[in-house]
């Protein structure tokens, strides 16, 4: 992916030009005739309070234009960003069952390999159906475009727009109510549709559908009381629960 303007999308050779340290200027777009990346000169709390609006030139520049890829080794951050989204979806479900059992019983309860194993197949399993229902689904949208989107391009689309998990790892330490939840993954749900517009060029729509339909695939079978892998598990006489 090469550097685009966050305001139409149109591909840019360079950001700025540099004619001496700290001395440079911004390009601006061929199509759009604005400035490409005013981002290049703001501040990071800028960009996130643009991310939190849901604006999408703020993903614009985070998907195309930030880090330098001549500098950053994007797909070491792209396995460290996945491990750390798993072991955020982990604590979720870690939630999830202290809200349910309580204080009292989830205490006892979590150190059990019976329930450590459920939860592992639960994270697991639910992330494998939602990146292909996502995959899927952006092949949809995809269709009448000419650009055919990578599984680490969209991949890192939806791990970087899923920063609002983070919150979740505070319902680890103080208890909260289930709403706040909920809460959380609409706010996901809606950051997820944003960048999958952004990377696809698709309708709103389009792009809310296909997210929709990928967490609600996830949260389904991540609560399914009969799970075929924990039958498979019982096979092998791995688990006893």
């Amino acid at each position: 992916m090469g550097f685009r303007c966050v305001h139409c999308g149109f591909e840019v050779r360079a950001l700025f030009i540099q004619y001496s340290p700290g001395n440079i200027r911004l390009t601006k777009c061929g199509r759009c005739g604005a400035v490409a990346d005013e981002y290049v000169e703001c501040e990071y709390m800028i960009l996130l309070i643009d991310l939190i609006l849901h604006k999408a030139k703020a993903y614009r520049h985070l998907l195309y234009n930030f880090p330098n890829r001549n500098v950053v080794n994007l797909e070491g951050i792209l396995w460290k960003s996945a491990f750390f989204f798993l072991v955020i979806d982990t604590c979720r479900e870690l939630a999830v069952n202290k809200i349910q059992e309580g204080l009292g019983s989830s205490a006892s309860s979590s150190a059990s390999p019976c329930t450590c194993g459920k939860l592992l197949m639960n994270v697991f399993l639910g992330n494998f159906i939602f990146l292909g229902a996502l995959l899927l689904g952006t092949k949809i949208l995809q269709k009448s475009s000419s650009e055919i989107l990578r599984f680490k391009e969209v991949l890192l689309a939806i791990i970087v727009s899923s920063y609002f998990k983070i919150f979740l790892i505070t319902m680890m330490i103080w208890e909260f109510p289930l709403s706040v939840l909920f809460i959380i993954d609409l706010f996901v749900l809606s950051s997820n549709a944003v960048a999958l517009k952004v990377l696809t060029n698709a309708t709103t729509n389009g792009c809310i559908g296909v997210c929709l339909t990928a967490h609600a695939a996830k949260y389904f079978v991540s609560h399914m009381k009969v799970v075929l892998g924990l039958g498979f598990l019982r096979c092998l006489g791995l688990i006893s629960c």
